[in-house]
């Protein structure tokens, strides 16, 4: 009789543990899963943004969802970008960049905080208004007309991009 309750309670605990290891390992699974989509959410918004680096100050800007703004973070991923810019027409700060991007124009009027992709290989920041057939690679965030235009300062400027 003894032998038969110990092989009872036996059974039920191979059973309890058959069934809690099949558990947690689809648990596991899960978990996985979910870390993996995270660590790809945080790899996406750290591509989604370019760092900017000017005269001390460190600007965060988010970046268009086209193919110019794809080919600028895989340069970016050589290394860091450092550009000479001028004042071009009291609205905008432009340079030159290493390698031509691909283009995206369509017509638009930037804004201040604006970065434009022009004729392939110049990139722009707009500290004004300005209308014309550009391809938008991202916005600063989070800054006025008037902290950009102070941060920037007259003349030329030299501005450093980063991932």
């Amino acid at each position: 009789m003894k032998k038969l309750l110990l092989l009872i309670v036996l059974c039920g605990c191979a059973a309890v543990l058959t069934g809690c290891g099949s558990s947690d390992s689809s648990s596991g699974s899960k978990i996985s899963a979910e870390n993996s989509s995270q660590q790809k959410e945080v790899t996406e918004m750290s591509d989604n943004k370019l760092k900017i680096s000017v005269n001390g100050t460190e600007l965060t800007a988010t970046l268009e969802d086209n193919s110019s703004a794809e080919a600028l973070t895989e340069l970016l991923k050589q290394g860091d970008i450092t550009i000479d810019m001028s004042d071009y027409g009291n609205f905008e700060k432009v340079g030159d960049l290493p390698q031509s991007l691909p283009t995206n124009d369509e017509s638009i009027t930037t804004a201040a905080g604006d970065i434009i992709l022009y004729q392939g290989n110049k990139i722009t920041i707009y500290y004004a208004e300005n209308t014309w057939d550009f391809t938008k690679l991202g916005h600063i965030d989070n800054i006025t007309q008037q902290e950009l235009k102070a941060i920037l300062g007259d003349g030329n400027v030299t501005v450093t991009f980063s991932n």
